[in-house]
C-alpha cells in the first residue's frame, strides 16, 4: 500500500497514533490497513458463523467500492447514501467513499419511504446502497422523486432473483468490478488519498428529528482526526480487543465507535446476524468496550431482573445479600474513598453472584463501559458498580462528533457527564447554555447556512441548546434541553428529563413524557415494557388479548401507578407525578412518536394526545 512522507505517524508499543494536525481519516485508515494488514479488522456473523476479514482485505473492498463509485462519474463532494443494518459493507462504502474525496451519509434502516425521500433530496445523493427487498422498495417507490440518483445498489439477493433494472445492480458484482478495475487504477485511490485536506467533508450525519425536519450535519475530516486522538485517553483498551457494532451507524456515536475509534485504537468490531440477536451474539463475542445509550443498559439490567425471578431460591438470597452487603462498597467508590474492608463472606457472595450475571450478560471482558445521549438514572449507575462494572457517563452531540467530554477513570459523579476532552473549552452561556468550542465542532449544516448561523456564533461557539452547569472541578452536568424545560402555572421551573430518567429505571416503564408547562402540576405519558409487564401479567394471571388491553388492565394500571409514586418518593412535592396515561399502541421506529433513535417526540405526543392529556388535568387520579 501506498505511503507518504507528509502523513508519518508515530507509533507506541500499544498501537496508538500521534495524529499530525494535516492527517485525515483516509490517511490513517491506510496507514492502520498497511500495519495491521493480516490481523483481523472485522467480523460478521452469518447463518451462526463468525466469518472474520483483515484489515488488508478491509483496505481492498472499500479501494474497490470506490474505483466503481469513480467510474461511475462521480466526483469528490458528491455524496453516496447507505440504508442498511450495521454489517461490513456498510463501512466498505462509507470508508471508500471518503478515501475518493466523496461524502459518505447513512439512513435510518426504519425510515419510512418518505424520510428516505427527504434525505436523499436535501443531500442530493447520486448513489444509494440498500441492504435488501425491503429496502429497495422504499428507494424503489421514491426514485422517480430523486433526479439525482443515478444507482441503486443491493447487498443482498434474496427474493430478486428476477430482478431487472437498468438503475439497480448488486453488490458483489459492484465489487468484483472495482477490484478489476484495481489492477490498473489503484494509483488514483492513493491519489485521492493523499489530495484530502483537513477541511474537507468527511461525511454527513443527519439529526433524528426530535424537534423537526432532520438537517444534515458536515462532519469534516479535521473533526474526525481530532476525536481519534482523544479515544485511547478515555477508552481502556489495546489493539485486538473486542466491540460490538449494533446502534445505528448512521448515529454519530456509533459511526465513531465502529468506524474510527478503531482506527485509533485497534478494535475488532463484530457485526452481529441481526438486530434481534444482538444480546446472544455479545455473549459470545464478550467485548472489551461497550457504548450504548442508558435504554440498553437498562434493558441488561431488566434482563437480570426477569432472569432472577425463575431462579432457584438460593441463586435469589445470594444475588439480594450481595446487593445488600455490596451497597458501602459502590457509595466509598462514589464518595471517592476506600471501602472500610469487606469480609470474606461478603467477597465471596459478591463474586458467586456478580461472575455469573457478567458472564450472563456477555460483560466479563469489559475494560470500558460507557453511556451517554440521554439522562442516566443513578440507581442504574449503582447497579452497575455494585456488579463490578463502571458504567461511565460521557457528553456529546452530532454537532461536536460524538465525543466531548467524560467521566474519568476511576472517579464517577452521579448526575454529571465528566470532563471535556483535551482541547475543547466548554462554558455556560444565556439561560445557563451549555456552549461548545474545539477541534470537534462540526462544519455547519449541509445547504442551511440560517441553521448554521443559529447555532455556531461568531466566535467559533457552538450552542448546544441544552442547559446545564460545570462544577469546580471542571465536571459537567447536562440539566435538560433548554427548550424542554417545563414552567408551571406557580412558575416553577421543571427539568423533565431527570424524572423522566428515574421512571425508566423501572422495569416496566421504556419511555415518558412528563407534561406540566403552564399547568397545575405535572402528568406524565407512558410506554410500557410489553416484555417485563406481560410477564407480570402472566404470573399475577391477568387476563388480556393484546397490547391495548394490557395497558388498560386495572391490575396494570395499579403496578404501574406503584413504580411512579416510588419514583415520587424520590421527588420534590412540585416534581411528582399526579395523574398518568399509558400508550395503548406499541410503537417503532416507524411511527411518527419515534424518532430512529427510539425517542419519543414531545412536540409530536403533545399534539397527538392533546385530548388525553387535557383529561388528566380534569381530576388528580390516574388516568
Amino acid at each position: 500500500m501506498h505511503n507518504t512522507t507528509d502523513t508519518t505517524s508515530t507509533m507506541s508499543r500499544t498501537g496508538a497514533i500521534t495524529f499530525l494536525q494535516q492527517d485525515t481519516p483516509a490517511r490513517v485508515f491506510r496507514e492502520r490497513c498497511r500495519q495491521w494488514a493480516d490481523q483481523p479488522a472485522l467480523r460478521h456473523k452469518q447463518r451462526g458463523l463468525w466469518q472474520s476479514s483483515s484489515w488488508r482485505q478491509y483496505y481492498e473492498r472499500a479501494r474497490a467500492v470506490a474505483l466503481a463509485l469513480a467510474d461511475l462519474g462521480l466526483q469528490a463532494g458528491d455524496v453516496v447514501c447507505v440504508l442498511a443494518e450495521n454489517r461490513p459493507e456498510w463501512l466498505y462504502v462509507d470508508l471508500g467513499a471518503q478515501c475518493m474525496g466523496l461524502v459518505g451519509n447513512g439512513v435510518y434502516p426504519t425510515s419510512s419511504p418518505d424520510q428516505v425521500q427527504h434525505i436523499l433530496l436535501d443531500s442530493e445523493a447520486q448513489i444509494l446502497f440498500v441492504e435488501n427487498q425491503e429496502q429497495l422498495e422504499k428507494a424503489l417507490a421514491v426514485r422517480a422523486q430523486c433526479p439525482r440518483l443515478r444507482r441503486i445498489v443491493v447487498m443482498e439477493r434474496e427474493g430478486l432473483r428476477h430482478l431487472s433494472d437498468p438503475q439497480v445492480e448488486f453488490f458483489d458484482d459492484f465489487l468484483a468490478h472495482g477490484l478489476h478495475l484495481a489492477g490498473s487504477r489503484s494509483d488514483a485511490f492513493e491519489q485521492a488519498i493523499d489530495a484530502g485536506q483537513a477541511s474537507d467533508i468527511a461525511f454527513l450525519v443527519y439529526t433524528s428529528g426530535t424537534t423537526g425536519t432532520p438537517k444534515g450535519a458536515m462532519i469534516l475530516n479535521r473533526n474526525v482526526v481530532f476525536q481519534m486522538t482523544q479515544a485511547p485517553l478515555y477508552l481502556d483498551v489495546q489493539p485486538g480487543d473486542k466491540s460490538v457494532s449494533f446502534l445505528p451507524l448512521c448515529h454519530i456515536a456509533e459511526r465513531m465507535a465502529s468506524v474510527f475509534n478503531p482506527l485509533a485504537v485497534g478494535l475488532i468490531v463484530h457485526f452481529p446476524e441481526s438486530s434481534g440477536t444482538v444480546f446472544n451474539d455479545m455473549r459470545e463475542v464478550a467485548p472489551h468496550v461497550v457504548f450504548a445509550p442508558p435504554r440498553f443498559w437498562e434493558k441488561l439490567y431488566s434482563q437480570i431482573d426477569l432472569f432472577m425471578r425463575d431462579a432457584v431460591a438460593p441463586a435469589r438470597w445470594i444475588y439480594r445479600q450481595a446487593q445488600q452487603r455490596g451497597a458501602a462498597d459502590v457509595q466509598a467508590r462514589l464518595a471517592g474513598q476506600r471501602s472500610s474492608g469487606r469480609s470474606l463472606r461478603t467477597g465471596l457472595l459478591q463474586w458467586l453472584a456478580f461472575r455469573n450475571i457478567r458472564i450472563f450478560l456477555g460483560l466479563q471482558n469489559v475494560k470500558s463501559a460507557l453511556t451517554g445521549a440521554a439522562p442516566v438514572p443513578p440507581e442504574l449507575i449503582r447497579w452497575y458498580l455494585g456488579a463490578g462494572i463502571e458504567l461511565r457517563e460521557a457528553f456529546g452531540m452530532t454537532e461536536t462528533c460524538g465525543f466531548c467530554t467524560a467521566t474519568p477513570k476511576g472517579r464517577i459523579r452521579l448526575g454529571w457527564a465528566g470532563t471535556p476532552a483535551q482541547g475543547t473549552s466548554i462554558r455556560i452561556g444565556e439561560q445557563d447554555e451549555i456552549l461548545v468550542r474545539g477541534p470537534n465542532v462540526f462544519g455547519g449544516y449541509w445547504k442551511n447556512p440560517g441553521k448554521t448561523a443559529e447555532t455556531l456564533d461568531a466566535e467559533g461557539w457552538l450552542h448546544t441548546g441544552d442547559c446545564g452547569e460545570i462544577d469546580a472541578d471542571g465536571y459537567l452536568a447536562i440539566r435538560d434541553r433548554i427548550k424542554d424545560i417545563l414552567i408551571t402555572s406557580g412558575g416553577k421551573n421543571i427539568t423533565p428529563s431527570h424524572i423522566e430518567s428515574l421512571l425508566k429505571f423501572s422495569p416496566y416503564i421504556t419511555d415518558a413524557v412528563v407534561i406540566g408547562d403552564g399547568r397545575h402540576y405535572l402528568t406524565c405519558l407512558v410506554m410500557i415494557d410489553q416484555e417485563h409487564v406481560a410477564r407480570h401479567a402472566q404470573e399475577q394471571q391477568v387476563p388480556y388479548t393484546d397490547f391495548a388491553s394490557l395497558t388498560r388492565a386495572p391490575e396494570i394500571r395499579a403496578l404501574l401507578h406503584k413504580e411512579i409514586e416510588q419514583v415520587n418518593s424520590q421527588l420534590a412535592r412540585v416534581e411528582q407525578i399526579k395523574s398518568f396515561h399509558l400508550i395503548a399502541e406499541l410503537l417503532t421506529a416507524e411511527d411518527e412518536e419515534l424518532t430512529p433513535t427510539m425517542k419519543l417526540k414531545r412536540k409530536v405526543i403533545a399534539s397527538k394526545y392533546a385530548a388525553v392529556i387535557d383529561s388528566l388535568y380534569a381530576s388528580t387520579g390516574s388516568a
